[in-house]
């Protein structure tokens, strides 16, 4: 991807943990999650989480998850429709949940 100008997806102070499972207030944030922080990583300066995915004829592509500003931007393969794995979705939900950590500081 050349640059990000997909629409944003905003997030609020919300988290994407299952419903039922405990949620961790502001100040007593958790350390990070191993499944985003192997896909956590910066790319001209900008902090990134790229999660490996397919599309609908089986090829490989990526879903982007990255802060600007208090808003969370997720930008799905140009054009395409992204097929992830529950490992795979396991992984986006991992690195949403810290990009919105990120965004409400």
């Amino acid at each position: 991807m050349n640059s990000i100008s997909a629409p944003r997806a905003q997030v609020h102070r919300r988290s994407f943990a299952p419903a039922g499972a405990p949620v961790a207030s502001r100040s007593a944030m958790p350390a990070p999650d191993p499944r985003a922080a192997q896909l956590r990583r910066y790319e001209g300066g900008q902090l990134v989480w790229r999660v490996q995915c397919g599309d609908m004829i089986n090829r490989d592509r990526c879903v982007t998850v990255l802060v600007q500003d208090d808003q969370v931007v997720l930008v799905g393969p140009p054009g395409e429709t992204a097929r992830l794995t529950a490992g795979q979705l396991g992984q986006l939900q991992a690195a949403l949940n810290e990009a919105a950590k990120l965004a409400e500081r």
